[in-house]
Formats: C-alpha cells, structure tokens, sequence
C-alpha cells in the first residue's frame, strides 16, 4: 500500500510538473514574441547566417533531441570544435555577447519545453561529447527530463570564468566542472517537489536580471577544491569518472 501511494504521488506530480511547464512555456512565448522578432532582426543585420543555432544533446534515458537557441556565433563557427563556451570567446558575434550576458539566446528552448522535450525546472541537457560522462551514479541523472532551469543553471551562470587558460577546456569540463554539477544534479532531483520546482523558477529568472545573489561563491570555492585535489579526473576503468 505504502509502494502504491508513492507511485501515486510520484506520477501526480509529474503530471502537475508537465502542466506546469506548458502553461509557462505558452505564457512565456507570447510575452517574449515580440521581443523574439527584434532579436532575430538584431542576429541577421549583425552577420550572415540563420537565426537560430541548433544542437543534438542528450534528453531523458540519454534519447537525443535537438535544441535550439539564438545563434550566438558567426556562422559556420558554432561550435567550432570547442562544446563550451569561454571567456572573450573569439567565435561570438557582437549580438551573442549581449545574448550570452542576458541569456536571451535560451529563449527558443520554450519550444522544447512545450512539446515536452525539456521541463522549465530540470538538469542542463549535455552535448553528445559529453555523453560517456554519465557513467556509475552520474548514470541516474539522466532519469530527469533536462530544464531550462535548476540549481545548476544559477550557480553556473557564468560558467565561462571558470575556465582556466592553460588547461584543455573540454578535459576541464570532464574532470572538475561535471563532477561538480553532477553533484548538485544529483542532490537536487531525486528529491525534488513542486514547490522546491517552483522556488528555483524564482530565482534562476532573478539571477538571469541580476536581482538576487546567485551562490557562485560557495561554486568558486568547490570548483577550486576539485581543481586542486584532481581526485575526480577519470580513471582507466571509467568507474570512478564523475561529472557536472
């Protein structure tokens, strides 16, 4: 009885999370319409090349579905072999740096959320370089439809500051960054309600405006700690690789 009320409660709330979503995605799309269009008028007179950027990344159970944001970079250069993006990063257009800072170019995954292949709340979907990351208990990440928003998605921010210039961006990525946020991924979701859902709604759109503190300090002092101990870097039998 006690298994049957859980799986009830469980599947209520994920019914509640899906409604939840496509309201706010509905609601949100049509706020932004308008400014949408002067976004994409602002990508095409700044340089050549589509309005939107899309990408194959990894959604829940690691099924594949294709994201979309503004195109931040000059075209023919997104990505450019580089899956994150970096400081100064020399491949962004001047309109994507006004997107990257005010996170509009996150805008078109409303979409995604509205035919259900993300959740406003839910673990930032990796690319598929990334994909052998989600190894041992990182695995079970992957259970968790992704979101436009999460507790990852605050404290990282920023994510390009930590990136140091003498190391390998996408090794840094693996071995210290993932495991942090996969840490925080996996303290988070299991656990998750719809009111905690609701919580960090609230203050990832705070932190987008710059309207409430963002925790990347308490971040900046764990990231520097993984970086020092290198104890998370990935071993020869892939059992102890740990991720963000």
């Amino acid at each position: 009885m006690i298994g049957r009320s859980r799986a009830s409660s469980r599947c209520f709330a994920g019914s509640a999370r899906r409604g939840l979503d496509v309201v706010i995605a509905m609601a949100a799309l049509i706020m932004v319409a308008p400014a949408m269009f002067f976004i994409a008028l602002a990508i095409i007179s700044d340089s050549p090349g589509p309005v939107f950027f899309s990408q194959v990344r990894l959604g829940r159970d690691g099924r594949p579905f294709r994201l979309h944001k503004f195109r931040k970079f000059y075209h023919r250069l997104d990505g450019g072999g580089c899956d994150v993006t970096l400081r100064n990063d020399a491949r962004m257009t001047r309109v994507g740096r006004l997107l990257e800072r005010t996170k509009l170019d996150e805008v078109p995954q409303l979409w995604n959320v509205l035919v259900g292949e993300m959740s406003i709340v839910g673990p930032r979907p990796e690319s598929l370089v990334f994909a052998d990351c989600f190894t041992g208990p990182f695995r079970s990440i992957l259970d968790h439809t992704p979101g436009l928003l999460g507790p990852n998605q605050v404290f990282f921010r920023n994510e390009w500051k930590y990136f140091p210039a003498e190391r390998d961006p996408h090794e840094f990525y693996r071995t210290v960054l993932f495991p942090v946020k996969a840490r925080n991924d996996l303290a988070y979701f299991p656990q998750r309600s719809l009111r905690s859902d609701i919580v960090w709604i609230f203050r990832g759109v705070s932190a987008v405006f710059g309207l409430s503190a963002t925790g990347e300090h308490g971040v900046e002092g764990t990231v520097d700690e993984v970086w020092r101990r290198e104890d998370l870097a990935p071993r020869s039998d892939a059992t102890a690789l740990e991720h963000r």
